[in-house]
Order: structure tokens, then C-alpha cells, then sequence
């Protein structure tokens, strides 16, 4: 039975895993972070920090706390799902009022902007540390993140943030696996970023761009659509990523008319489809190679 209990091994006999190699590697996530003695979680409430704060709950217990930062970049209904997901986890969890818009360098939306965000949250997060005598913070990287251009991923080495998922070979569909594993909602969870990734690099990030853009991905969600990505470029103008398969659906003439004067009535000058449909990190095509660092 160990630390996991018979919630666990229900869990197991109802969720049978596809990949046996996934009890090691919890056995050995949950092991590692043991050794910490406490931990923070940077924690978003989406599945990688979900799976990393259940493993530090069952690790730590009451020496383990979850902490995740809010702002006006936090898309609607995020902070809630956290919360309930925390709950439902056992973990302790802390809110932190993050200033990231009052940073020139981050309103500037370069290809900088990620670490300026992460350099903001780990400052808190380190001093709530300090102040508790928490020993270490982790994050919910895994092996797959190490595949696109992740500024943020600096900004943890500076903060000497330590990723369990990466460090244990996780890629996402382990992670994903563990948490179905673990029964938490947030395993089928779509990803989230932050609503500043919609921004193009050099517009600038307001708070009033970010609520268009999170009212318009409420509005598409409304029409059945789990994945989708509202991206802000210059003039106003909302390019949609959607699934491909949807597309034709969307421009059928009534579907057409409602999406064009709900977001019309949200600040957007032009609306346009994406043909090439719905994909995380396209905004990262536009980053120059001379700009990017090495991970």
C-alpha cells in the first residue's frame, strides 16, 4: 500500500494503465520530491502542475503548498479551476498577486516577455519561501516542453526552480497518464498559456487586449470548441485557431454573422479563420533565431 493508500489502488484497478513504466516513474517522482523535506509548486491548475503538487501531497503532506500567481494574463475561470483542483488534491494552496504589467520589458511583448513573466512569479514565489522555510519550488516542465522556444524555462535555472517531470523523463502523455491514473479532471485538460502568448511579439500587452481576447475564447468555447486560440495582431484584428475539421462550419452564413459582431462588439477590427487550424506556440514562428537562447 505504501504512502498512496487505497484511493490509489482503486484508482489503479478502475484507470488500468497502457504504459506499466508509469508506476516506476511515479514511484520515483513521488520518492525524489520527498527528499526536499517542503516544497512550493508553481501551480496553474493545468494538468503538469496538478500532477506535480498531487506527487508533492502525497510526498510532503502539510510541508508541500501550492502557489499560483494572478493577473490580469490568467484567462476566466482558471483561478477557479485551480482552486477546486487543489482541493480535490488535499494540497494547500496560496495565491500571490503577481505586477508584471507595471515592467516595461514584459508590456513590450518581445520574445523576452515569458521570462520576464516567470523572473515576476519566481520573485514571489522565492520570497514566500524565504518567509515559510519552504526549501525548493518545482514546476510542472516535462520533456516535451524542452521542444519550442520556452524563455520561461530560463527564468526557472535562475531561480534554481527544479522540474520533477523533466528530470524524471516525463513527456506530456506520461504526465497525462498519471494523472487519468490519479483520477484528476485535469487529465484531458486542453493547455492553457497564459493570455499574453495570444499577444503578437511587439504589440504591446494591456489588460484591455487581453480581456478581448479572453471574452472572445469564451464566446468560441460557448459554440462547443475545447481547443482554440484567439491570436491579437496589430490593428485590432483576431486571427482564430480552430480545429481544421470545424472550419467550414464557422462559415456558414449565420455561425459567420454571430462570431463577426461578438467579437466586433468586443474591440476587434477584422476577424479572420486560420487555415491552418488550431496549434500551440504558432506566435513562436516568429521569433528570430538570433534571439533565441539555449535551454
Amino acid at each position: 500500500m505504501g504512502w498512496y493508500g487505497n484511493s490509489a489502488t482503486d484508482n489503479e484497478l478502475f484507470h488500468p494503465v497502457s504504459n506499466p513504466s508509469i508506476i516506476e516513474k511515479r514511484d520515483t517522482l513521488v520518492s525524489g520530491i520527498r527528499g526536499y523535506g517542503s516544497c512550493a509548486v508553481a501551480y496553474s491548475g493545468g494538468v503538469d502542475s496538478a500532477v506535480v503538487a498531487k506527487a508533492a501531497f502525497l510526498a510532503l503532506g502539510t510541508k508541500a503548498v501550492a502557489v499560483t500567481g494572478v493577473s490580469p494574463s490568467l484567462a476566466a475561470g482558471e483561478l477557479r479551476q485551480a482552486r477546486q483542483m487543489a482541493e480535490r488534491i488535499g494540497i494547500r494552496h496560496e495565491e500571490i498577486h503577481t505586477t508584471e504589467f507595471s515592467n516595461p520589458d514584459y508590456l513590450q511583448n518581445d520574445a523576452r516577455r515569458c521570462f520576464h513573466c516567470k523572473t515576476e512569479l519566481y520573485t514571489h514565489v522565492t520570497a514566500y519561501c524565504q518567509q515559510h522555510s519552504i526549501q525548493v519550488i518545482l514546476n510542472g516542465a516535462n520533456v516535451d516542453d524542452q521542444g519550442d522556444y520556452r524563455p520561461g524555462m530560463e527564468a526557472a535555472g535562475d531561480f534554481r526552480v527544479v522540474s520533477p517531470l523533466l528530470d524524471g523523463g516525463f513527456a506530456k502523455s506520461d504526465v497525462r497518464e498519471l494523472a487519468r491514473l490519479w483520477d484528476l479532471p485535469a487529465w484531458d485538460k486542453p493547455a492553457s498559456p497564459c493570455l499574453s502568448s495570444r499577444v503578437a511579439y511587439g504589440e504591446e500587452v494591456t489588460p484591455e487586449r487581453l480581456r478581448m481576447i479572453d471574452e472572445a475564447e469564451q464566446f468560441l468555447r460557448e459554440q462547443g470548441l475545447a481547443e482554440v486560440r484567439v491570436r491579437y495582431h496589430r490593428g485590432d484584428m483576431a486571427r482564430l485557431e480552430i480545429p481544421v475539421e470545424v472550419i467550414a462550419d464557422f462559415l456558414d452564413q449565420d455561425r459567420r454573422v454571430a462570431l463577426l459582431t461578438r467579437l466586433k462588439s468586443l474591440g476587434f477590427r477584422f476577424v479572420t479563420i486560420d487555415l491552418e487550424g488550431f496549434r500551440s506556440g504558432s506566435l513562436n514562428t516568429l521569433v528570430g533565431v538570433d534571439q533565441v537562447k539555449p535551454l
